[in-house]
């Protein structure tokens, strides 16, 4: 059976609390042949006969709300090369956490221009991050979706293999997969969800045994983001199947279980303000390097990546200004501080405000007196810098990265196992810091992506939801 199926998505998380706004430049934009490329599985026996369609797909590092006119192009860019013939299937390789500004449920918005082209007939599979959410409107546009199993994400591309896989074998076996969606009235941040450790772990340990009973095709977890100001951002567990009452089963067992392990979920590392963390990281006998999470900026979730808190409050430690302390400040993002430096030789005395130019919240710009330690073309960050202070490296970027691989700390010189502290704009340590990390702590700092949610401004979101309001309450009727 000759299939034909297009794939195309537009992929980000974006925070609404965060004043940064994601333009077309923040994107990696594929299509053609470099689209198809992105997936390995094109070649596995099952994927075979089926002509695969490259669209367009669109992917940035999480940020603020994305500019209307770039989204609005790549959703017209979508709903033309969906025009160009009939398709039997569509994967729709997406987050779940989008937003435009000015409107609600994006992702909602792109399968609603999807399903006005090709119409009710084509099936849809979505793959998408645990962190998504699961609208009324993308559930209802969507025959199959799919979410990682891991946080950290360690699954990407093996969700959207089963996605693709997913799709090929409904059209195979002809007729509609049943499908079932159980809301749960849960909001908690990535940094207490992490399947690492208990609850989380044990939840998503369940879905493979329930994926393998009879008429169940997949079933899926998705904890919510907690960052955007919107009525679907909650829990949600989907179910999909040959069997409509596996599938009702399947959704319902789930969704128990979450709500049942609601009061479980703690944040994966011990927690406190960033003097509190520097207290514990410069105590005499802590492990080295000791690693601290400025979570409330964090890129990899929204963040500006900029806001200066964290690192004023690093400086204001003598120990590490004096240089008896060997520390890391990853990073700051400021392109015209970059700029200002870039052009002196390496060890040249630098002077030169930065931070605080996207998210404004005090302290605001720092003035860093120091010396260029390093500078290095980063494939995430651009031109980056290093300006030593002290003790203290303070790598300074074009573009908003994450500091997640030890590669990127490598480029401006630095071993972080030479390191005594090592702050990094992060939540949960991703893979290789994990591994790196003698011990560690997850700072509580001020930013577009607060773990604090009692000290976000919420005005949309659907309530009562857990833990913000304590009368919240499971329906277990799917839809």
């Amino acid at each position: 059976m000759s299939l034909r199926i297009a794939i195309c998505g537009v992929h980000i998380e974006s925070s609404t609390f965060s004043p940064h706004l994601s333009g077309t430049a923040d994107f990696e934009v594929t299509r053609g042949q470099a689209l198809l490329a992105r997936y390995g599985w094109l070649a596995e026996p099952w994927a075979a006969g089926v002509e695969w369609v490259p669209i367009v797909h669109a992917r940035a590092l999480p940020g603020g709300a994305v500019e209307p006119a770039a989204y609005d192009a790549w959703r017209a860019e979508i709903v033309e090369g969906l025009s160009d013939g009939t398709f039997d299937g569509v994967l729709l390789d997406i987050h779940g956490a989008m937003s435009v500004v000015g409107r609600q449920d994006a992702e909602g918005d792109l399968i609603t221009a999807v399903r006005s082209v090709i119409g009710p007939e084509p099936l849809v599979s979505a793959a998408m991050d645990l962190h998504g959410n699961v609208s009324p409107t993308l559930f209802a546009g969507c025959d199959l979706l799919t979410c990682y199993r891991t946080a950290p994400h360690v699954d990407v591309w093996e969700t959207r293999e089963r996605a693709a896989r997913n799709l090929v074998e409904a059209l195979r076996r002809g007729g509609r997969p049943h499908k079932a969606l159980v809301h749960v009235p849960i909001l908690l941040p990535g940094e207490m969800t992490s399947t690492r450790v208990e609850p989380a772990r044990g939840l998503y340990a369940r879905i493979p045994e329930i994926e393998a009973r009879p008429g169940v095709i997949d079933a899926a977890v998705w904890i919510g983001f907690a960052w955007a100001d919107e009525p679907r951002c909650t829990g949600a567990v989907v179910a999909t199947g040959t069997d409509a009452a596996a599938t009702e089963q399947a959704a319902r067992e789930l969704g128990q279980a979450f709500w049942d392990a609601r009061d479980d979920f703690a944040f994966v590392a011990p927690t406190g303000s960033m003097d509190e963390c520097l207290d514990a990281a410069l105590k005499d006998g802590s492990a080295r390097p000791y690693f601290i999470s400025d979570s409330g900026d964090n890129p990899g979730a929204g963040g500006a990546d900029d806001v200066t808190y964290a690192l004023e409050r690093m400086l204001a430690r003598p120990e590490i200004r004096d240089g008896s302390v060997r520390a890391v400040y990853a990073s700051l993002y400021d392109p015209e501080a970059v700029a200002a430096v870039s052009h002196l030789p390496v060890g040249s005395p630098v002077s030169v405000r930065a931070g605080g130019r996207v998210d404004t919240r005090p302290p605001g710009p720092l003035l860093l007196e120091g010396t260029l330690e390093a500078l290095a073309d980063d494939p995430d960050g651009g031109l980056v810098a290093g300006v030593r202070i002290g003790g203290l490296s303070v790598f300074l970027t074009s573009r908003r990265m994450q500091y997640r691989l030890l590669e990127s700390y490598r480029r401006l010189g630095v071993d972080v196992a030479e390191v005594d502290v090592v702050a990094v704009k992060i939540g949960y340590l991703e893979p290789e810091l994990f591994e790196a990390a003698a011990d560690w702590m997850l700072a509580l700092t001020p930013g577009g992506v607060d773990q604090d949610l009692h000290r976000l401004p919420y005005r949309n979101l659907k309530r009562p939801i857990f833990p913000l309001d304590q009368d919240a309450a499971l329906d277990l009727s799917p839809r």
